[in-house]
């Protein structure tokens, strides 16, 4: 297997965040009167408190995630790629983990992950992150935390009690090889009828003129 380099060095930046710094707006939900439940961004009173949804996508695992924080990771989601053994892709997670991240970890064990990972990021430098659009290669606190803060994610972790990070997962995913099936045993030809022998042509003891009909 081919080597992986856990540098610590940034590679240039390549893309640029799409709506750099642009907050997700709240949303309240409102019970009127008579019952009717309504959806507005201005809140009708101090009590009113911001709707949750349900967290879709490969960074949640069944819990709900507070609105605005689900807006951004719907816009900016980040992926984590990692190997064994390697500091700064433990440095890298624990960034994320600690300030209540939701990601994806996908790890590179085998050539085929390598060879994926080449083709995405250019290199086989580890760790390496996107967040939206932009890639990160290597691990700088400074530099991950930039990008987090321009995407908008919250400082403090606001991820739910209940929250539980999804496991990491291989970057290709390995189908198992079914066996080849046995070959059938080969199809018996219907037994032949057996024809009957063909009556004698010349004299015989029963027929000694040798006549045919």
């Amino acid at each position: 297997m081919r080597e992986l380099l856990c540098t610590p060095v940034l590679a240039s930046l390549l893309l640029v965040l799409a709506g750099a710094g642009a907050q997700a707006q709240t949303v309240y939900r409102i019970v009127g009167p008579d019952g009717k439940v309504t959806f507005s961004d201005r809140a009708p009173d101090n009590n009113a408190k911001p709707a949750q949804i349900a967290a879709q996508g490969p960074a949640t695992t069944g819990a709900a995630l507070p609105y605005e924080l689900q807006q951004i990771a719907t816009r900016f989601p980040v992926t984590l790629y990692t190997g064994s053994d390697c500091a700064p892709c433990n440095s890298a997670r624990n960034l994320l983990v600690g300030r209540g991240i939701p990601f994806a970890e996908r790890t590179i064990t085998t050539n085929e992950d390598i060879d994926a990972l080449q083709r995405m990021s250019g290199g086989s430098g580890l760790p390496f992150g996107t967040i939206g659009g932009q890639q990160l290669s290597g691990f700088s606190d400074t530099e991950w935390t930039q990008y987090l803060d321009a995407a908008g994610y919250p400082r403090q972790s606001q991820l739910p009690s209940n929250y539980r990070r999804p496991p990491a997962a291989p970057l290709v995913a390995v189908k198992a090889v079914q066996p080849a099936a046995a070959d059938a045993p080969a199809t018996k030809r219907p037994a032949e009828r057996q024809r009957p022998a063909p009556a004698a042509d010349g004299p015989t003891p029963s027929n000694p003129a040798g006549i045919r009909f």
